[in-house]
């Protein structure tokens, strides 16, 4: 069974900082930011509590992929992809759970199937540099 995973985005009150992380258990991670539980870690030095974007991916091993490449990002393309969802930079996520916008059926159906394709291409990929392919 595969687990799902999450790319996030935290920031701090004044803006100024952010950090991207990956976690299978978005509403546990934004909880021990927020709360500080991991004392010493760079959330809790810059005080990191807002979670104010994240993607949902049905693989974990995508979840990674995508924060590897949104780190190697500059400041002003994340700030550019954080304004597309998230143009107020509001708490997307609390302890308690996702503030999910209400999405209409269609657009929800639209980005499973898009998730899916991403899945099934990772899928491809890796068949096609498997060093086992092809033997019996």
């Amino acid at each position: 069974m595969s687990k799902p995973g999450y790319v996030y985005i935290m920031t701090n009150k004044n803006r100024t900082t952010l950090y991207i992380g990956v976690t299978n258990d978005l509403c546990r991670r934004i909880h021990e930011h927020k709360n500080h539980l991991l004392k010493n870690s760079f959330t809790d030095k810059y005080n990191l509590v807002h979670c104010i974007y994240y993607e949902e991916f049905a693989y974990f091993d995508l979840a990674i992929q995508r924060e590897k490449e949104l780190k190697k990002w500059n400041r002003k393309k994340k700030e550019d992809l954080i304004y597309k969802k998230n143009p107020e930079w509001k708490d997307l996520v609390t302890e308690h759970g996702i503030i999910r916008e209400k999405d209409t059926f269609s657009k929800q159906v639209n980005d499973l199937m898009n998730e899916l394709e991403k899945a099934e291409k990772l899928r491809e990929e890796r068949m096609d540099s498997s060093p086992w392919l092809g033997l019996s």
